[in-house]
Formats: C-alpha cells, sequence, structure tokens
C-alpha cells in the first residue's frame, strides 16, 4: 500500500498541517523540512507534483538559460547554483542556447510553457525582449553577467572594468606600451565594460589609445585564435596581449602556441579565468580570475528571495549587485627594459 501523509506524520511526530504545508510548497523550519524528506525517502511517498503546482501555481522548477553549456564560467555557476536550489527544493531545467537569440527565445518560451517558478539568463539577446513574458508574468528574473536596461529585474554582475584596468596595469608597470587586446562583440555587455578598463589603464598612464591593437571576435576559442592571429598579422610590433574571457584566452594560447611564438620572452600574456588551465600551462599564465562561486549563491539567494515574497512585485526595487575579480599571478608576464 502506498504511503500517506499520515504515514508521514506517524514517522517524524510532526503535525498534518506543517507536512501539508512542504507538501504544498509554503515555509516550514529546516529542521522539519529534513525530517519531511527523511520520511519521504524512507516511506517512498510519492509527491503528486502536477497537482501540488495546480493548487499553488508553482512547479518548484526554475530555468536557467546561457549562452554556452561547454564555457567553465557558465557551467561553475550552474553547478553552484543548483546546489542552493536543490537544497530548497528546487529542480532547475537548462537550456543551451548556442550563444543565439533565436535560440535563446525559443529555450525561454519553452520555460515559459513548462510554467517555471522563474528563469535565471546570461542573455545574448541585450534588449531583454525574449523576457518580456515572465517579466510581464511577475516571475522573478536573475540576470547573470550582464545588464538589461530596458528590463527591470535582477543583476547578479563583476566589476568587469576593473578587471580589465587590473590586467592592463600589470602590462604598463613591466613596461609594455604596445598592448594588444583581445575582447568579445562590442554589443555585449561584458566586452563593453571590458574594453572600457582597458582604456581606462592605457588613459591613465597618459599611452594613446590604438584602435588597430584592440580585435573584437566572439567569446569562443575559434575567436581567441583568429583575434591573436589578425593581432600579429596586423601589428607585429605588439609586446603584450590581454584575453578578456577563457575561451579567447584558450584561442590566444593555441594561436601562439601553433606560430611557435615563446611566452613571455617574445610576448608577455595575461587571460581570463580557470585556475587550473593556468596552473597547467607552462610557464604559468597570469589571469583574472571571476567568483564563480559567490556569483552562484548570489543569484540562488536572490531568486529564492524573490519567490520567498511572492507578495512583492519583482519589477519593483531591482537590485544590482557587483562583485570584485582577483589577479592570480603567472610567469607569463615579461619585464621589459625600459619597464
Amino acid at each position: 500500500m502506498a504511503a500517506t501523509i499520515k504515514d508521514i506524520a506517524n514517522r517524524t511526530g510532526l503535525g498534518l498541517a506543517t507536512i501539508s504545508s512542504y507538501l504544498n510548497g509554503g515555509n516550514v523550519r529546516e529542521k522539519n523540512r529534513e525530517k519531511i524528506e527523511e520520511a519521504i525517502r524512507e516511506l517512498n511517498f510519492e509527491v503528486n507534483e502536477v497537482a501540488r503546482g495546480l493548487k499553488t501555481n508553482r512547479t518548484h522548477t526554475i530555468g536557467v538559460v546561457i549562452p554556452e553549456l561547454n564555457n567553465i564560467f557558465c557551467t561553475q555557476i550552474i553547478t553552484g547554483m543548483e546546489d542552493i536550489l536543490r537544497k530548497h527544493g528546487y529542480a532547475t531545467i537548462v537550456c543551451d542556447c548556442r550563444t543565439d537569440k533565436t535560440l535563446e527565445r525559443e529555450a525561454v518560451e519553452f520555460l515559459y510553457r513548462k510554467r517555471v517558478d522563474g528563469i535565471i539568463n546570461m542573455p545574448v539577446d541585450s534588449t531583454g525582449g525574449h523576457l518580456q513574458q515572465f517579466a510581464s508574468a511577475k516571475k522573478p528574473i536573475i540576470i547573470i553577467d550582464r545588464k538589461l536596461p530596458q528590463l527591470a529585474c535582477d543583476s547578479i554582475l563583476v566589476d568587469n572594468r576593473d578587471a580589465a584596468k587590473k590586467a592592463v596595469d600589470i602590462l604598463i608597470e613591466h613596461g609594455h606600451r604596445q598592448i594588444g587586446m583581445i575582447t568579445g562583440p562590442e554589443d555585449i555587455y561584458t566586452a563593453r565594460e571590458r574594453y572600457q578598463g582597458y582604456e581606462l589603464a592605457l588613459e591613465s598612464v597618459g599611452i594613446a589609445l590604438d584602435p588597430e591593437l584592440v580585435v573584437h571576435s566572439d567569446y569562443t576559442i575559434r575567436g581567441g585564435v583568429a583575434g591573436m592571429e589578425h593581432l600579429l598579422d596586423t601589428y607585429p610590433e605588439v609586446t603584450a596581449v590581454f584575453a578578456a574571457n577563457y575561451e579567447m584566452t584558450m584561442g590566444t594560447m593555441i594561436a601562439l602556441n601553433e606560430r611557435g611564438i615563446s611566452i613571455p620572452d617574445q610576448i608577455s600574456v595575461i587571460g581570463f579565468d580557470n585556475r587550473e588551465f593556468a596552473r597547467a600551462l607552462h610557464p604559468t599564465l597570469t589571469i583574472i580570475t571571476q567568483p564563480t562561486e559567490a556569483i552562484a549563491k548570489q543569484a540562488a539567494d536572490t531568486m529564492l528571495r524573490r519567490l520567498e515574497q511572492p507578495e512583492t512585485d519583482p519589477r519593483e526595487a531591482p537590485t544590482e549587485l557587483y562583485l570584485q575579480t582577483e589577479v592570480m599571478l603567472g610567469k607569463s608576464v615579461r619585464r621589459l627594459e625600459n619597464g
């Protein structure tokens, strides 16, 4: 015979009202939640999620839409968010849109039809138009690593301008003046912010900005390879390069390796993210590291806070949180004699 709510009550010693509140998506004390979940597992109690969702207008699922699932920055954040959301009874549906606006819109529409309770998005479409259905339905929208000025929603951001400035400052301090930058598309918020950080670093010491030293490509390994090759072909005097995301960093290193260019003897390099990759190289790579654990925690916590306050409109008083990056020093930057 299938277990019932009364069996859970007998096993836990809790009242039917408390157990019913949990099963219907209500708030219960953490220790009671743990007792109930343990009893559900032991009794093989089957929760009718469809019925519960219809009754509470909640599915206890969160939609996540990211540009590239094979992007380590994305996967680290997804893993962190899932761990936190799972502990609070929420499952996630992750969609990879291949950095394609059309696929992103289709993914968001799919999640809306699945009646997810909220959505976490690292958007490709900078207009935010693909999220209007969620906004109109007053469902929580959390944006990671981007800003959508046209949409009132919560944003978890990294200080990208400062991140890029830190990298270029190091190169300048080591005597470099012909500093290249390989970065993402100009219409992406992070690429614009990192370019501005590059610009600020040069301006602060009176180095004239040379547009030929900046290559905009897509945030992929292929884009990094193409960007580095273009920079070497058009500006052979370049002595240092800053690659402004992890995939482009990998592409940069591939291009330099294939051309037999020695780091840092012939060119100095600073990359972005992935401590393990940076440590595995010889010489070790100096990189800017993003706080992926903190981003994941803030995104999940913000979503939970919105969901636990259903009486408030998530479009009101949206939060905009900035997190700081760090520098992990390697041996990929050479000090020039004039530095």
